[in-house]
């Protein structure tokens, strides 16, 4: 009965074939659109033209279907089947009057289909499953709008402060979206089914949208994608390459990506759930993507989850603490005041879980630079480094080797005391040496008179030289004074 109904559903006039029935996610693009921006991938075609509404066409006449619960249960998934291809067409939204009726009886089948997959009706058959990510792929796969620095000749703006891209076609895009979201999530999808469509390719594309700018469609990315990791259990490896490759691209090409840290959220899901003892695989990809990811100077716009990811690490295996510490090191920033402030913070997190062997291990560089931000003239990052010795747990691993680390810092403190120009940079330092000084009066003490030693040292090196550069300009002068005389005579 299904059969005849999905045949005689195939025999409808072109006014239900409003567009070609379009091939699986996963069959090859029978054309490709090159995109001419620097962030934006090339995206195939799925499913060819004839299902993208050009500008200036005819508006398609939509044939008007019956509800779900207007049929009877077996003719249900021919409808569903027959709603799937109206859904295929895709509307141009650049004028929103123009095919207002058609986009808004879309809309509504749209949600017609998110209601029945939500519902539990049963599970869908094979050919149902099809043309479902057939038309999710026609609708939801394009080529991204050009940023806003691509091709308009002006310099790139800090993503920041400019103001999120909103697509036009979201109406629909979000209802596609939460149908293909409804689908991977529901009971009655079953995985050796649906792996044939939801493939390789198709999980690359999906990944490619995450260089949208709106910031609606990467937060339903970042959930299906998160659903299909989970669910699909084949495609784990697959998506963690891919995302690497993201990565690399972003650190060492582009620098520009707007989904990093969608990405790296759903990365800190999958690092919580990774089995001990950590696959090598997984330390390499710490070492190579993780930890690089410090290095652009738009670190700020994901560095939330970017330190949740790094933590997650150490909290797994601690003896990676010491592997991260120093990655951090190696790219600290130099010159940029906010970028230092927030690896101090996610420096405090990473120590929050260390132990102390590995404390040991990377304590001598690790208070070396903290000692170069306590003398930092911009407050901020002074302050931020000052606040250190406010976490227990760091002042019990200073405490356990202050012998090492007091001379370390000793001086920044004292340069602190004596010049800072900022008032509750001295407030602070002044308890930190008071923290050091009940810690090993003795010590303490020892650290003062090496530094009072080194500053005399400093001191008569600095007279000598001046001594040297007098004397020198009194040979100077007596020797044009002697010239002098001669031309005189």
């Amino acid at each position: 009965m299904l059969n005849k109904i999905m045949k005689r559903a195939n025999r409808k006039g072109s006014k239900a074939e409003v567009a070609a029935e379009p091939p699986a996610a996963s069959a090859p693009a029978s054309s490709s659109v090159t995109v001419n921006h620097a962030s934006r991938t090339a995206v195939p075609s799925s499913g060819g033209a004839a299902n993208l509404l050009p500008t200036g066409a005819a508006a398609p006449q939509i044939e008007s279907l019956p509800l779900f619960r207007d049929v009877p249960l077996p003719e249900r998934q021919a409808l569903f089947l027959r709603k799937l291809q109206i859904c295929a067409v895709v509307f141009d939204f650049s004028d929103t009057l123009r095919s207002a009726r058609e986009k808004e009886v879309k809309r509504q089948t749209l949600s017609e289909l998110v209601d029945f997959v939500q519902s539990g009706s049963g599970r869908l058959a094979e050919p149902v499953q099809e043309q479902l990510i057939g038309t999710v792929a026609i609708n939801i796969f394009r080529c991204l709008p050009p940023a806003s620095h691509e091709n308009t000749g002006s310099e790139a703006a800090d993503p920041e402060e400019e103001d999120p891209y909103l697509d036009p076609a979201w109406p629909h895009l979000q209802l596609v979206y939460e149908l293909l979201l409804r689908f991977v999530i529901s009971s009655d999808t079953d995985t050796k089914v649906a792996k044939r469509y939801i493939d390789h390719t198709f999980v690359l594309r999906i990944l490619d949208l995450f260089d949208s700018e709106d910031p609606r469609e990467r937060e339903y990315l970042k959930t299906i994608l998160h659903r299909i990791y989970g669910k699909f259990m084949i495609h784990r490896p697959f998506i963690r390459k891919a995302i690497n490759n993201i990565f690399y691209r972003f650190i060492f090409e582009t620098q520009r990506h707007s989904g990093i840290g969608e990405l790296l959220e759903i990365l800190g899901s999958i690092i919580n759930g990774f089995a001990l003892p950590m696959k090598e695989e997984h330390k390499l990809f710490l070492v190579r993507a993780l930890i690089p990811l410090h290095k652009p100077k738009l670190v700020g716009m994901y560095h939330q989850q970017l330190s949740y990811c790094i933590v997650q690490f150490v909290e797994k295996d601690y003896k990676l603490a010491d592997t991260v510490v120093r990655g951090l090191l190696k790219y600290w920033p130099v010159i940029n005041c906010q970028k230092e402030v927030l690896f101090l913070g996610e420096l405090e997190e990473v120590l929050e879980v260390t132990q102390p062997a590995e404390f040991q291990r990377c304590m001598v560089p690790l208070f070396k630079q903290i000692a170069r931000c306590l003398s930092s003239s911009h407050f901020q990052v002074a302050e931020r480094a000052l606040f250190l010795w406010n976490n227990d747990h760091i002042v019990s691993l200073i405490a356990q080797n202050r012998s090492v680390i007091f001379p370390i810092i000793f001086e920044a403190l004292e340069k602190n005391m004596q010049a800072h120009w900022n008032q509750a940079i001295h407030g602070l330092t002044a308890n930190v040496r008071k923290m050091f000084l009940d810690m090993d009066s003795e010590l303490f003490e020892e650290c003062q008179r090496q530094y009072e030693e080194k500053e005399a040292k400093a001191k008569s090196v600095e007279e000598q030289r001046e001594l040297a550069w007098r004397r020198l300009e009194a040979v100077v002068e007596a020797k044009a004074a002697g010239e002098d005389m001669v031309l005189a005579n």
